[in-house]
């Protein structure tokens, strides 16, 4: 079970003295804002039970129908508490936080756990990654030197999706990664952009920290590929990607963290290239859409699905928007005068409806009506603990590099070499012959067998 800290136990002594009042914070007090996110965290952890005897360390319930959750938001969730240690400085999360990413790492020390093969998507993986790479960034805890540690782990993801295995060997969307990893897996054949834009952010992230142009060089081809398969629009709209044989069926549905991981990763260029006007354009760009799509009245909203019905995953989207809007305000400080007032005034909104559950403090999912729709879950609690620390992000440290006190050991050559699918040698008219042998000798012990069997 979760074990809290001296703290963060007072904290919630004071949610009780409020006789379970809903969420209050002053959202101009930084110690108010770390005590509300608090709060949220622990509440977010209820859906947790990887801690708890015969269960999995670092998963959520799923997937369905075993419950609302697949893999890869497990690794979501690491990475938001690792962004909320790193704003508040509360470590009350630390043993909890290491189980569960070293427990998904994997044989081949890649978050590759033979055990989601059916559903493993690049992206998926990539969250993962994502939070080893934070991890590295924020000079969160190493893991013992026999296990694997977070940068080699980032790395290996990124390699190994580097891979021509993993692309489209031609035509139009030549190189662009897929969506699954497997043939098998039903999503093969799509081009989508959070596959690729997780790999562009990953690559600009690992440029940073590594000072290597190769990463930059791969994150900005993928930047390419995105761009001129339309995915990302003339008037900066993200679209969720396209089918093959030609990626010209766009699907053009929009959902927040497409255009989230892509201002990150953007803001992360920028940042390495000593302020590059290429990247401040994108930006920029970026920045104004969003606001105008994601943010209607400067609330968080979801316009692909809200209205209507949002799955599992999407409602957990405004999190790591508003998480990744913050990165963008330390890496890119111009963002700051345009992103800052609406993430506020969002985070005002959402904070005003959390007022659920048993406690009075829960949040749910529709911030533009001031009200608890009794919408509950991680995905809900994720999304107002990231708009919180969002808030917090312009006076906190910068993510670190190798060189300026970052710790973590890498490995250029991490990821496993070995293809996703086995190749066999042709078969032979001696192989032939051997099976055909062996299977007359199946047949004969199989009749035999059946002989003694009916004898009295």
């Amino acid at each position: 079970m979760v074990k809290f800290s001296t703290p963060l136990l007072a904290v919630l002594g004071l949610a009780a003295d409020r006789a379970y009042a809903a969420l209050d914070v002053d959202l101009d007090d930084p110690a108010s804002i770390k005590k509300a996110a608090a709060l949220v965290a622990e509440d977010l952890l209820t859906f947790y039970h990887g801690d708890e005897p015969g269960m999995v360390p670092g998963i959520l319930p799923g997937p369905p129908p075993d419950g609302d959750y697949y893999w890869w938001q497990g690794g979501a969730m690491w990475g938001a508490l690792l962004d909320y240690r790193h704003h508040t400085g509360d470590k009350t999360f630390d043993d909890l936080i290491t189980q569960a990413l070293l427990w998904q790492v994997g044989p081949n020390e890649d978050f590759m756990p033979p055990n989601w093969t059916a559903s493993m998507g690049n992206d998926d993986q990539a969250f993962w990654a994502l939070s080893a790479m934070l991890a590295t960034e924020i000079g969160y805890t190493d893991p013992p030197p026999d296990q694997a540690q977070w940068l080699s782990l980032a790395q290996a993801v990124f390699h190994e999706q580097t891979h021509e295995d993993r692309r489209v060997p031609s035509g139009r969307c030549k190189w662009g990664l897929r969506w699954q990893v497997y043939p098998s897996n039903n999503g093969y054949n799509y081009i989508n952009t959070i596959a690729n834009a997780c790999y562009f952010n990953i690559g600009a992230r690992l440029a940073r920290y590594t000072d290597n142009s190769t990463y930059a060089d791969l994150a900005t081809k993928t930047w390419d590929i995105i761009k001129d398969l339309g995915y990302i629009s003339d008037k900066w709209e993200v679209y969720d990607g396209a089918h093959l044989p030609d990626c010209t069926d766009l699907n053009k549905a929009q959902f927040s963290y497409n255009s989230a991981m892509l201002l990150q990763g953007a803001a992360f260029l920028y940042n390495y290239t000593d302020g590059s006007q290429v990247w401040e354009d994108r930006i920029n760009s970026l920045v104004d859409r969003m606001l105008q799509t994601f943010f209607p009245d400067n609330i968080a909203y979801e316009p692909s699905c809200e209205g209507t019905k949002c799955n599992a995953d999407m409602l957990s989207f405004k999190g790591y928007t508003a998480r990744w809007m913050g990165s963008t305000m330390q890496l890119a400080p111009f963002t700051q005068t345009k992103i800052m007032p609406v993430l506020k005034a969002s985070t005002q909104a959402a904070v005003k409806q959390c007022t659920g559950g048993d406690n009075g403090r829960f949040c749910g999912f529709h911030w533009n009506t001031g009200v608890f729709d009794n919408s509950v879950g991680a995905g809900q609690q994720m999304n107002v603990l990231g708009s919180l620390i969002s808030l917090l992000s312009p006076s906190v440290a910068p993510p670190l590099t190798n060189s300026t006190g970052g710790t973590s050991v890498g490995n250029v050559n991490a990821g496993s070499d070995e293809p996703l699918v086995p190749t066999f040698a042709p078969i032979t008219g001696g192989d032939k012959a051997g099976a055909g042998i062996l299977t007359a000798l199946i047949i004969a012990v199989s009749l035999s067998g059946f002989a003694w069997m009916s004898t009295d």
